[in-house]
């Protein structure tokens, strides 16, 4: 009895996480209220608060839902013991690239959180929570950028601080690019070009170079 009682409160919980995405899409997240999730899950206001603080909290947990390319890969090796840094990093940027036209749900989840997303007071949380993992994701990126130079994959006078911004870009300038025109970008087509482009401006350009000593 307990067991099933667990189950239907984690099925009621994943309820609410699927409204929220769909409302949260329709309507925008500020225009959303914890009614509207409610009524589109079929469950009380009450049964929301239990399972979550507030709104920001049920944005937070829907958003968690879905795979993200610094967790798909926080297994691997980092830094030194990497085997294949630059390989690791190529993984990463072309999953962010392709990731959003390949998976219904990321591209939805990704569309609310760049286009349908107001940080407003009651959001403030998830901004902060935002910056953070921005903040995360570029210094992970930059720890395997200093050990493919450290591996002679890379040159050793790369600044790893612009490039990483520089393929940072790359991949959140793609995906808001493709949630803005998807009809007009073929993912498939260009994604592993375009992070092979930046690779050999890593290597060949001299504006990516640190200024001598």
């Amino acid at each position: 009895m307990v067991r099933r009682t667990k189950e239907e409160a984690l099925a009621t919980r994943d309820r609410i996480l699927d409204a929220a995405e769909h409302v949260f899409f329709e309507k925008g997240v500020s225009h959303t209220s914890l009614a509207d999730i409610a009524q589109h899950a079929g469950v009380t206001r009450g049964a929301i608060y239990w399972h979550f603080t507030n709104k920001a909290d049920l944005f937070d947990a829907m958003f968690g839902r879905v795979m993200l390319p610094i967790d798909a890969l926080k297994n691997d090796p980092a830094g030194a013991a990497c085997p294949d840094p630059l390989g690791k990093v190529r993984k990463i940027l072309t999953w962010c690239l392709l990731g959003v036209a390949r998976d219904p749900q990321l591209r939805r989840v990704f569309e609310i959180l760049f286009m349908k997303c107001e940080y407003v007071a009651d959001l403030e949380p998830l901004l902060q929570r935002n910056r953070a993992g921005m903040s995360d994701a570029l210094s992970k990126i930059e720890v395997d950028l200093k050990a493919a130079v450290a591996r002679g994959q890379l040159p050793a006078r790369l600044d790893t601080r612009r490039a990483t911004l520089m393929l940072h870009t790359l991949a959140s300038g793609f995906v808001r690019d493709l949630l803005m025109l998807p009809d007009e970008i073929d993912a498939e087509r260009h994604a592993e070009k375009l992070v092979d482009g930046c690779f050999d401006m890593l290597r060949l350009s001299p504006a990516m170079l640190r200024d001598e000593d």
